[in-house]
């Protein structure tokens, strides 16, 4: 109500820029969108904010391979393999082993890491030894049984009967020589056709030389060598060894 009429209160309340809105007879001013400022003297041009520029993050997308995880260092993407994982993280990590080839002779594969496979393999009493990739196990010296499970306590050897002693056993005679047990001792004697006393028993002969120089050295006898030698009607004279 204004000078007793009803009228529009706006017109000349609001400032620039600014918009008039009429709530409960009253004029409410309100700046026009996209600016800013008192409603009732002057409404400026709103100041766009700056966009926020998003900061490039080195991890993504992953520089890393495989089994491998990305960390932000100096700005940069650093890749380091899993835990229990080998090789190159940008290239791909990989398990210690999948096989037991994978593995040095004497360790196993053993969830996808190179182990001793010994441990809890063998029974009491028993060694256990890796041979190519696998537990060997051996009962220990004086013990016997299954290695894999347990091993007894090896029983001592039954004692052993003494028998005569055989005084010719072994022989006390040397060579080309015979024993002879006469009253539990030793008799030595050369063989036939064997001379000396043992332990030097030795053949008549070897060479013609050994024998006088009327006789030659056959089959190791010292004998005639013109029996069989010479013709009918004629006679045979031995001269230094020889027919």
């Amino acid at each position: 109500c204004i000078s007793q009429k009803c009228a529009d209160p706006c017109p000349g309340t609001c400032g620039a820029n600014a918009e008039c809105r009429v709530v409960s007879h009253s004029p409410q001013c309100v700046c026009v969108v996209g600016y800013t400022g008192d409603p009732f003297s002057f409404c400026s041009l709103q100041q766009a904010e700056p966009i926020p520029q998003e900061r490039p993050t080195p991890c993504i997308p992953s520089p890393c391979g495989s089994n491998a995880v990305c960390r932000e260092q100096n700005s940069a993407g650093a890749c380091t393999c899993l835990p229990d994982y080998i090789g190159n993280p940008y290239e791909g990590c990989r398990p210690e082993c999948t096989l037991n080839t994978d593995c040095a002779s004497n360790r196993a594969c053993i969830r996808n890491k190179c182990q001793d496979p010994c441990p809890g393999t063998c029974g009491q009493n028993a060694d256990c030894q890796v041979v190519n990739h696998l537990p060997l196990c051996t009962c220990r010296p004086g013990y016997t049984g299954d290695p894999f499970r347990y091993c007894n306590v090896m029983p001592p050897p039954p004692p052993v009967q003494a028998g005569p002693v055989d005084p010719c056993n072994p022989s006390p005679c040397g060579p080309n020589s015979q024993c002879r047990e006469v009253n539990g001792q030793a008799v030595c004697s050369c063989l036939p056709t064997y001379i000396g006393q043992p332990p030097g028993c030795r053949p008549e002969c070897v060479v013609s030389s050994e024998c006088p120089a009327n006789r030659a050295c056959v089959n190791q006898k010292c004998v005639d060598p013109c029996p069989g030698t010479c013709g009918q009607n004629t006679r045979c004279e031995v001269i230094n060894h020889s027919p």
